[in-house]
């Protein structure tokens, strides 16, 4: 091949390489964001897993309805025994013999028994044990519900705390640049003598720029952290490439329902809340299971045994039973009874106890969810009032930087003034954008603490 074939070969690969390294970037807006973090969160998968858990456990109990088997089996050994029943070993007699201390020798020995039976009534047990395991998959549910809740907000923190380190970054990079270029004009001016700017001056600027510098480096820290963060929920990996479809942080839509409304919507919606009644009807549940546990269960099914020893005569009398050979089957229905009465009872009050306490729980989430999303609607109505104040002062700062700059450049302005105008402006500005980024993660709070799921 040709050299410059082999350059044109070369570039072509290095344009694909580029080309596939773009095509494999994700950019993402916030909805897409959540949902790539619904789908990859482990924390979530591993609360789905203990709802299946859950079920299993259901089935078992409802198992317990069914039919149950016992068996045992087993090979040993016992005495060898020859001849009838009568006196020498005679099969017909009218004298039973008495072997005594006699030794024939061994026998194998062949045991086998089996037990098949069928819970005719339980006295409510197995209804009631039941329900308390229906009702711990609905607490499993809720804890899938807040675990997917937790992720929808730690995703638009994540997502706005980008938004807003990059935004300012890119505000203090620019107001880096134009301190630059004043300090250089300063510098110029005090190198050449004209007296337009004083030392003093220059020593300002120098050290708004520190400031300003110090901001910079903070920012860049956040942002990597915040997007880094971003790639852990989404799943895309640390070392993937990805960025957010939005040019500018915004301020989020204020809820648009009343507080009233929205503390009735957490109470009525909030996975916790629908947790403690699903955990108040187990609770009960368990209750009446433990009382029923101090009652008989009433069967019915078909028990038998089996024995064989080889080196042992079969005995033919009816009224005789060699427990070493024969056996026998047949159908039954019986009552078992099995407990302690104080350690039932001991069981019964503990399981009230919890019932009792969990009672007192939903009282005060009754009284603190409502509390918790007021504090979250008073923040986020304080923070979106505010981010419109801020909206304005940063717009007035920005006005006195470029105003300064421009008499600055002219000669008409101190050079102190023009600081103190950029130190005013980073303030109004970063404080803005951090208010923002302030007012929608209130936002996002107020959507989880009322049980929104996006």
């Amino acid at each position: 091949m040709k050299p410059h074939n082999n350059k044109l070969a070369l570039a072509l690969f290095a344009a694909g390489m580029l080309f596939s390294g773009i095509s494999a970037a994700q950019t993402v807006n916030l909805q897409q964001a959540v949902d790539m973090s619904l789908s990859a969160d482990p924390r979530i998968k591993e609360r789905e897993a203990l709802v299946e858990a859950a079920r299993g456990l259901l089935a078992e109990v409802k198992g317990n309805e069914g039919w149950r088997i016992s068996a045992n089996a087993f090979i040993g050994l016992t005495k060898q025994v020859e001849g009838g029943f009568y006196q020498g070993g005679a099969y017909s007699g009218t004298t039973p013999r008495t072997d005594g201390d006699d030794w024939n020798g061994l026998s194998d020995w062949t045991h086998v028994e089996l037990a098949l039976i069928k819970p005719l009534y339980t006295f409510g047990k197995v209804d009631a044990y039941g329900e308390a395991a229906a009702g711990n998959i609905d607490i499993k549910r809720g804890d899938v519900r807040q675990s997917r809740a937790e992720t929808v907000f730690d995703t638009k923190r994540a997502y706005y705390g980008y938004l807003t380190a990059r935004d300012t970054r890119l505000f203090l990079e620019d107001m880096q640049s134009r301190l630059e270029s004043s300090i250089s004009r300063a510098q110029r001016a005090l190198k050449n003598e004209t007296g337009e700017v004083t030392q003093a001056e220059l020593y300002s600027l120098q050290a708004t720029r520190g400031l300003v510098g110090k901001y910079v480096h903070q920012a860049r820290a956040v942002e990597k952290i915040s997007l880094d963060g971003l790639k852990v929920l989404t799943g895309v990996g640390l070392d993937a490439p990805l960025s957010v479809a939005d040019e500018r942080l915004e301020p989020a839509p204020f809820p648009a329902a009343a507080l009233a409304d929205l503390q009735a919507r957490a109470l009525a919606e909030r996975p916790e809340m629908q947790q403690l009644e699903a955990g108040l009807k187990a609770k009960r549940a368990l209750v009446a299971a433990k009382k029923a546990d101090l009652m008989p269960d009433i069967y019915a099914g078909v028990v038998g045994s089996y024995n064989y020893a080889s080196r042992r005569e079969h005995l033919e009398n009816p009224h005789l039973y060699d427990p070493f050979n024969g056996g026998g089957l047949t159908p039954v229905v019986g009552i078992r009874w099995e407990g302690a009465f104080d350690v039932g009872s001991a069981r019964v009050t503990q399981a009230q106890a919890e019932l009792e306490a969990l009672n007192q729980k939903k009282q005060f989430a009754l009284r603190g969810i409502p509390f918790e999303v007021g504090e979250a609607y008073a923040n986020a109505k304080a923070n979106f009032d505010a981010q419109k104040d801020l909206a304005e002062g940063a717009a007035s700062a920005r006005r006195w930087v470029i105003a300064a700059m421009a008499d600055f450049s002219a000669g008409l302005e101190k050079g102190d003034r023009l600081a103190e105008a950029i130190k005013s402006y980073v303030l109004a500005q970063t404080e803005y954008l951090r208010t923002v980024n302030d007012y929608n993660v209130n936002v996002a709070q107020i959507d989880k603490l009322i049980g929104e799921q996006k």
